[in-house]
């Protein structure tokens, strides 16, 4: 209990449901050793969905997050930033550093600048340039400087081009996994609905809750095959069910050896 309970964490994501299939598990992990947490999404969700209207789907993406958010006693919002249409502006920018200035991180995740979406890549531009800029009290003055550049790591993704992750903190995620579900599950106009219809899959949305919630495991699981492929070496034993990968950012904070314990709980050091 006692590395984690002053500890403050800020995920930057660009839509509702991004901090919990990427950072899930770290997120739980935390909260259940007292762990101040809040997830922002950048945008308003307004763009996730084929039929439902934008209006309409701006609330109820809301408070899907809200409700994944209160699994882990984590404060959600979700800015007003259309989803679909952001850019890495200065408003976004200035947004960001207003954000971690106020919140006082000691850690912050958010996407990489070569993710496939330009709303996460939009979101990862803003952190990196944020990352300087908050400790300069001319930009942003009416949110007064932190006293230390929060730590800034990358969340994973499937992307290689031009550059993969290279992570540096892996963890087993496997006694969280359970957690992660019922945080993605919050997110039905998502997973249930939204990404069946824009993969072509079948989608699930007359199941019952509990078929709904094998039918997202196998989902989640398939794409944790990647992960382990991707991140997980032989020397660290077998792949577990769910496997989360963190990159440091060289832009923000220096880690140190004593945060790496807080920040990355029982996670293992690649390098």
């Amino acid at each position: 209990m006692e590395a984690s309970q002053s500890v403050r964490i800020l995920v930057i994501g660009a839509h509702p449901d991004d901090a919990e299939f990427h950072a899930g598990a770290l997120l739980t992990r935390h909260a259940a050793r007292g762990a101040t947490i809040r997830i922002v999404s950048v945008t308003d969700g307004r763009s996730g969905h084929q039929s439902i209207p934008s209006e309409e789907l701006v609330a109820v993406r809301r408070l899907e997050a809200k409700n994944a958010g209160a699994i882990i006693n984590a404060d959600y919002v979700t800015w007003d930033f259309p989803d679909g249409s952001l850019t890495s502006s200065l408003e976004v920018r200035h947004a960001i550093i207003r954000e971690i200035r106020t919140f006082k991180p000691e850690l912050v995740l958010t996407h990489r600048t070569v993710d496939y979406h330009p709303d996460h890549r939009a979101v990862a531009q803003a952190v990196q340039d944020a990352s300087y800029m908050v400790r300069v009290p001319k930009v942003v003055p009416d949110a007064p400087v932190v006293d230390r550049d929060p730590i800034v790591a990358s969340m994973n993704d499937r992307f290689t081009r031009p550059c993969p992750l290279r992570p540096d903190y892996v963890i087993d995620g496997s006694s969280e996994f359970q957690s992660v579900l019922k945080m993605m599950d919050c997110h039905r106009s998502q997973f249930y609905d939204w990404m069946p219809w824009i993969d072509r899959s079948p989608p699930p949305e007359s199941m019952e809750p509990e078929a709904r919630l094998k039918w997202l495991e196998k989902w989640v699981t398939e794409f944790n095959a990647y992960r382990a492929k991707a991140f997980w070496k032989t020397a660290f034993g077998p792949p577990p069910i769910h496997i989360e990968a963190f990159e440091i950012s060289e832009y923000a904070g220096i880690l140190s050896d004593a945060q790496a314990v807080r920040l990355f709980p029982d996670a293992i050091a690649t390098f």
